[in-house]
Parts: C-alpha cells; structure tokens; sequence
C-alpha cells in the first residue's frame, strides 16, 4: 500500500533526516521524493510503500502528526489511491 506524505514549513536542519528517520524505524520505505525550499518555506512531498510497515496507516498518521508538532512542521499523510482521486482532471 503506497500513500503520499508532504511536509511543509519554514526550512531548518534536519527536517528530511528525522522524517526518513521514522520511515526507517517503521520499516516503511521512501520510494519516490521531491523537496524544494521557496522563498524560505521548506516543501517536500513522498511516496511511501507500508505494505512493509509493522503499524497501521492510521497510526503512522497519529504519529507524524505528533513528529510535525515537534519540529514545527505540517506533515500530512494521504492513501495513494485517495491523492490520485483528488487530482484527477
């Protein structure tokens, strides 16, 4: 099961390291990536594969929400299938 996650907010260190950090802890890999910094704002949207993962989407979800908070940052977590949806034309 694929989702997408992006994270947004103002650019700082350590905002890629700790989030592939708890990917990693969850046994939940990054198969696609793309990060950019605007005007001082840090953007950064992945795939991620969970069919690996030893908790549930909705706790990842839980999770990260906790992780943002931390570091100040807006994670969201969305089911590949749902994000497709969403932006088809």
């Amino acid at each position: 099961m694929n989702a997408i996650v992006t994270v947004v907010g103002s650019d700082k260190v350590g905002i890629i390291a700790r989030v592939s950090a708890f990917f990693a802890e969850r046994n939940i890999n990054i198969e696609d990536i793309s990060q950019t910094v605007l005007s001082g704002n840090f953007v950064m949207m992945m795939m991620v594969d969970l069919s690996q993962s030893s908790k549930p989407l909705s706790l990842v979800k839980e999770e990260l929400d906790v992780l943002g908070s931390d570091m100040g940052v807006s994670i969201s977590v969305m089911h590949e299938k749902v994000f497709s949806a969403m932006h088809r034309i």
